[in-house]
This record gives structure tokens, C-alpha cells and sequence, in this order.
């Protein structure tokens, strides 16, 4: 209750200091709302292309902060640190890849046309899109060690793993594959055929003197690497599958 005299009394200050301080999830300096996922998804989006554009070595919280409109104290606060950073942006990349080949339902095509449609989507991931192959090349640089502590990166992998080797047993039981075949060391050859090509574009097409970018030598990639995979696993006594012109 105010005093006379246009005195506040020690309760009114009070009410007036707890409405002077911020409502919990609003911002301290802009008393904007904060909304710890956007800001979470929004460091993470920044993270990525800078990491993707200069490596884990080259990239900088300051620059990260300043595509993200997040400050320092916020990043930290919600990744402990620009390794821990640098993790979340990995297992978020491994998860939109392996998220996407689960969604193929692959299971419900036959076993050949299953092999085919998976070297094709595996291929066609890395069109247009170089930030996984770069995030890649930067921990392969420093030979996994962050990736070393990622739990969730090997947990990724088990279920595709295991879409191959199903689609492979079905293979064999119908005649169709060689029997043997580890599901692992196909996917290594699948992701190697790639990855290749894309990670070193740039330099092929120079050294060949073709535009390895464009869309014809695309489509005869796709397809030869895709006949090199089906054609590999074709069992004993059935005709491999002819080459597409």
C-alpha cells in the first residue's frame, strides 16, 4: 500500500521488484519469450553450415553465434561445448541419413529391386548437398575422435544393417543372391561407390575433362554403380543384369 507523501511502503516495492524481473522463459535483455527448441534447432542449423563451410578446426562459436542470433552463454548452456557442438551436429546428420533409408520400407519390394532402389537412394543422398560429405572428411581428419563418445551414431545403424541382411537372406532363399554376402562390409561398398565420387568431384571431372556435376553423367553414375552392386551379389547360374545404356 502506497504511504503518503508518494512513498512506497516495503511490501509495494517488493511487488514492484518481482514485476520488474523477467517471466520464466522470457529473455532478461529483450523480454521476448524463449523457446528452448527453436533456439536449440536454430544453434544447431547454424553449427551445421559453419562446421559444414570450415571444418570442426575452423569453426568458431563467435561466427556460430551470429548465424544463430544465440549468444555464447547459450550455446554452452545447451551443448556444454564446441566439442559437444560438434557432436549434436554429426549425430543430427547421421540421423536424417539413416532416418531417410528406414523410410524406404524396403522390406516390401523384392529382393533385387529392394538392393537396387537402396545403391540409388544412397547415391542420390548426396546430390546438391555437400554438408555430410564435408562434417565427414573434418572427423575422418581427426580419425573419429568425437565420434568415438557418440552412442547414439552406432544405434543409428544397427536397424539398416539389419534391413540388409534381410533383404539379402530373402535374396538367397529365393535363388536370387549368392549366399554369404556380409550385410556390413555391402553397406562399406554401397556408401564407398558414393561417396567417392561426390567427395572428389571436383577434381575427377578435371582429370577426366567431363562435368561430373552434370545431369547425363549423374544418371550414368547412378546407374552403373547400381548394376556393379545387384550384379555382384546375382547368384551363381543367373544372368546378371544388363547394363543401362
Amino acid at each position: 500500500m502506497e504511504q503518503s507523501g508518494g512513498g512506497v511502503s516495503p511490501a509495494g516495492r517488493k511487488g514492484r521488484a518481482r514485476a520488474a524481473q523477467p517471466a520464466a522463459g522470457e529473455d532478461a535483455r529483450t523480454g521476448r519469450t524463449r523457446d528452448p527448441e527453436r533456439t536449440r534447432a536454430s544453434i544447431l542449423a547454424a553449427a551445421t553450415a559453419e562446421f559444414s563451410a570450415r571444418g570442426f578446426a575452423g569453426a568458431g562459436i563467435d561466427a556460430i553465434a551470429s548465424r544463430s542470433g544465440a549468444n555464447r552463454r547459450m550455446i554452452y548452456h545447451y551443448f556444454g561445448s564446441k566439442r559437444g557442438l560438434w557432436l549434436a551436429v554429426l549425430e543430427a546428420a547421421y540421423e536424417r541419413a539413416r532416418t531417410a533409408e528406414l523410410k524406404l520400407d524396403l522390406e516390401r519390394l523384392a529382393p533385387e529391386e529392394a538392393m537396387r532402389r537402396l545403391v540409388t537412394f544412397t547415391f542420390d543422398s548426396f546430390i546438391g548437398n555437400r554438408t555430410f560429405i564435408n562434417l565427414l572428411n573434418s572427423e575422418n581428419l581427426h580419425q573419429a575422435r568425437h565420434l568415438k563418445d557418440s552412442e547414439r551414431v552406432k544405434e543409428m545403424h544397427s536397424p539398416l544393417i539389419g534391413v540388409i541382411s534381410t533383404i539379402l537372406d530373402r535374396g538367397v532363399k529365393e535363388g536370387i543372391f549368392r549366399a554369404g554376402q556380409d550385410p556390413a562390409e555391402l553397406w562399406i561398398s554401397i556408401a564407398g561407390l558414393s561417396y567417392f565420387y561426390f567427395s572428389n568431384i571436383f577434381t575427377l571431372s578435371v582429370i577426366l575433362g567431363r562435368d561430373l556435376q552434370g545431369e547425363e553423367e549423374l544418371q550414368r553414375r547412378r546407374a552403373h554403380v547400381a548394376d556393379l552392386v545387384v550384379n555382384a551379389l546375382i547368384a551363381d547360374g543367373r544372368c546378371p543384369v544388363p547394363p543401362r545404356p
